[in-house]
């Protein structure tokens, strides 16, 4: 009976030990999945991304040093003519800035570039997953 006893304890044991060590993996793979995610958005040069014709770069620049409303007048000017993933960037950084002053607009902006980039190997995508705490 003893032995009985000592066999079932020692399969717990080992059993309890297996589930724990595929906990470990899991969350060293989730947080090795997240590390590569905050570098990927630190290592985008948002000025090298596709969609923007370089010659509107310094324009952009401008307007963002300028102020809100320079910025906001540049966007309604030229965003639309913008493609992603330069655009979905500006409409970030566009978010991020307005959304002290005006929460509910951040929000929408993030909702239309939230359904805009879909694609997971995008850019812009790990940004956009790292504001969804903030404005979802």
């Amino acid at each position: 009976m003893k032995a009985i006893i000592s066999i079932i304890l020692v399969a717990a044991l080992a059993f309890g030990g297996w589930k724990f060590y595929e906990f470990y993996q899991k969350y060293k793979t989730d947080q090795d999945l997240k590390e590569q995610q905050d570098a990927a958005v630190t290592q985008v040069d948002p000025a090298q991304l596709a969609g923007m014709p370089q010659q509107w770069e310094s324009q952009y620049k401008n307007s963002t040093n300028s102020g809100i409303k320079t910025w906001a007048a540049w966007m309604k000017l030229y965003a639309q003519r913008v493609g992603d993933p330069r655009r979905a960037w500006i409409e970030l950084d566009y978010m991020v800035r307005i959304s002290s002053d005006d929460p509910q607009e951040a929000k929408q902006i993030y909702s239309m570039v939230k359904d805009r980039i879909t694609d997971t190997n995008s850019p812009v995508y790990p940004r956009l997953n790292q504001l969804s705490r903030t404005y979802e």
